[in-house]
């Protein structure tokens, strides 16, 4: 009889058990758009630790429910793929909280008021720094001087940056400390703005002559480094972005990241580049690549470049002359010579680039160096054979050259709210025939490539539902749509929706990972409090999220 239970038992050892189809949360009663041609719609998402194991109906999901499994009734919530900002500067925004905030300055008037009242609270002789300023909608819409800074702040060194971070405006105290005069050469890639009469600094900065000023303020320390990288965390995660593609800085980031993740204090993915050429793009081509750490919320693989500046400061370098001030057409940033080594060492190392470009002649520019790099390294000779190689912003490109980008691969990487913004001024600084290939985003998709969809903040707002509306609305967020806007450039909803999700997974080498609600992806969902695949587009601005899940966890709840 022993003998009989002990072979029992051996044989039942050697049966298998089924495993429990429990999840850890099960999602229900969502109106699910899950960017998978095969299965579009659904109602019901099962999770197990950070990967989808279901989505379907509700009565479907219920086989996954267990004693221990957390159901969320979504109440007819809209459920999305996680939304990637794939163009953030991360810290900037952060920044942009701890900083004098310029972004609702109405006029010059009121810009010089709230510098005032910063000035008030700051001991003499400290500097004072903000960003955010733009002159679009001043009258007259004109830049601000040393003048009318000295005004209200004769002690105290003052620099204020424009809205998107090329342009920036110093007083007297702080061009002295820079060293600037009117004898001071513009710097490669730069320009300092003086008056046509006496010669003398009129106080803006274009690009790289900032840095003349900037180099003289005392350095971020740590503790505010990292109070800017978990502001800008939470702010992000409280949007519904699950990932942020952080578009250049340089290895004191990476090792700033990486110890915040070490810690617990930050949990949103985060897509790393670094600028280049330079010391950090020599030591990520030395070192190489980090794919997938920290549960595969960091990748750090990327190299920055920036080619030209922008549009509204006139430095984005144009074919031709600016319509509003013709005397100039932009500058290059980069030197070709500094470029192509890098680039040729980058495909050999498996490194992916991508590039600032504004104006058309810096995006024919940067397509003939990456053109010349694929030449000059084939593919068999390549680390990553698809390299995915990125233009940043994409603005204003000749008609001519739209085509290249999915001849060669190139992924253009562009950011809606840019377009309603620019709407404003574009037309004076380009004129309307050049307006034809800007920010072509339906152009671009025609031809055959995915556009990257970000947001560019702290030079925008950063928030998805103004990205979304811009790209499917192509008006302003009071309906304005100017003279030569080219309305047929409007996206659809289907391909607005990809730009921020399936898209940017793509340009990140990760569509196998996330971009799309299917089983065996990451988790991440952005979940909002209306459906923007359907009510009408001014209501998308209305639109909130109402939770955030990154790696199966809900990071973020709304009220």
């Amino acid at each position: 009889m022993r003998l009989i239970l002990v072979v029992t038992a051996l044989l039942l050892a050697l049966i298998p058990i089924p495993q429990s189809t429990s999840a850890d949360i099960v999602f229900k009663n969502g109106n699910v758009y899950t960017v998978d041609s095969k299965a579009e719609r659904a109602q019901a998402i099962a999770v197990t630790k950070d990967r989808i194991v279901f989505v379907g109906s509700n009565a479907d999901a219920q086989k996954f429910v267990g004693s221990k499994t957390r159901v969320v009734d979504l109440k007819g919530a809209t459920v999305l793929p996680g939304f990637t900002d794939a163009h953030q500067h991360l810290s900037g925004v952060g920044f942009r909280e701890m900083t004098l905030n310029l972004e609702d300055a109405t006029s010059l008037q009121d810009f010089l008021a709230k510098v005032k009242a910063r000035v008030d609270q700051t001991k003499p002789g400290a500097w004072v720094t903000g960003r955010g300023w733009i002159e679009t909608h001043w009258k007259p819409p004109v830049f601000p001087t040393r003048s009318d800074l000295d005004s209200v702040a004769p002690n105290n060194p003052v620099i204020l940056t424009r809205a998107d971070g090329h342009g920036s405006v110093a007083n007297s105290a702080a061009l002295n400390l820079g060293g600037i005069d009117k004898n001071t050469p513009n710097p490669f890639g730069g320009e300092i703005s003086k008056d046509k009469q006496s010669g003398e600094p009129n106080g803006m900065l274009l690009d790289t002559a900032q840095g003349l000023v900037r180099r003289r303020i005392p350095p971020t320390s740590p503790e505010e480094a990292e109070r800017a990288v978990v502001l800008g965390v939470k702010r992000n995660i409280e949007l519904g972005w699950t990932q942020v593609q952080d578009a250049g800085g340089s290895y004191n980031d990476v090792e700033l990241f990486k110890k915040l993740y070490t810690e617990g204090k930050i949990k949103l993915r985060i897509y790393k580049a670094v600028h280049g050429p330079g010391p950090s793009a020599t030591r990520l081509l030395n070192e190489g690549a980090i794919i997938g750490a920290f549960d595969n919320r960091f990748t750090f693989r990327t190299i920055k470049v920036v080619s030209d500046g922008a549009l509204g400061s006139r430095g984005a370098a144009l074919l031709g002359p600016y319509s509003d001030k013709e005397d100039t057409s932009g500058f290059l940033t980069v030197k070709a010579e500094d470029l192509r080594p890098m680039l040729v060492d980058a495909l050999r190392k498996g490194i992916q680039v991508e590039t600032h470009a504004i104006g058309d002649r810096a995006n024919r520019f940067i397509l003939d160096e990456y053109e010349a790099a694929f030449k000059a390294v084939p593919t068999a000779e390549r680390k990553v054979a698809d390299p995915r190689w990125r233009v940043e912003h994409a603005q204003i490109v000749n008609p001519e050259d739209i085509p290249r980008f999915a001849k060669l691969g190139v992924i253009p990487s562009m950011q809606p709210s840019h377009a309603i913004g620019d709407l404003h001024f574009a037309p004076r600084r380009v004129g309307i025939p050049r307006l034809k290939g800007s920010y072509a985003w339906v152009s671009l998709i025609k031809s055959g490539v995915v556009i990257a969809g970000g947001s560019d903040a702290p030079v925008e707002r950063g928030e998805p539902m103004i990205e979304f509306y811009a790209a499917v609305a192509r008006k302003d967020q009071k309906g304005f749509s100017g003279e030569g806007w080219h309305p047929e450039e409007a996206v659809s909803r289907a391909d607005a929706l990809k730009m921020f999700t399936l898209w940017p997974a793509y340009a990140a080498f990760e569509e196998k990972l996330r971009g799309s609600i299917e089983v065996g992806k990451l988790a991440d969902l952005t979940i909002l409090s209306a459906d923007i695949m359907m009510i009408p587009a001014p209501e998308i601005l209305k639109t909130r999220c109402v939770m955030t899940v990154i790696n199966g966890e809900i990071v973020y709840e709304g009220s």
